[in-house]
């Protein structure tokens, strides 16, 4: 069975350090690069979504028309039946 000693743990102390610092020294000049392409892509997807978008639009314009002549014409009949009133008894 081995046993831990303070040479180990001085050295595994040390290579964490030494890690945690170089990655931190390249995720500082690599994060900007990917975030900036990752930024690039979503825009083109972005703008490659709205030019089909538009293209389906304009080739479903269909003339709408809204027949009115119908709509003028209204009930004026306003015999729907007769008014109680009612009193409140105390």
């Amino acid at each position: 069975m081995q046993t831990a000693s303070f040479e180990g743990f001085f050295r595994t102390l040390f290579y964490i350090i030494i890690f945690y610092y170089v990655f931190k020294f390249v995720a500082k000049l690599l994060l900007p690069v990917v975030i900036k392409k990752v930024v690039e892509k979503a825009s083109q997807n972005m703008q490659n979504q709205y030019q089909q978008s538009s293209q389906q639009h304009q080739k479903s314009k269909d003339e709408v028309i809204i027949d009115t002549a119908n709509a003028k014409k209204s009930n004026t009949k306003k015999d729907i039946g007769d008014y109680i009133d009612y009193e409140e008894i105390k």
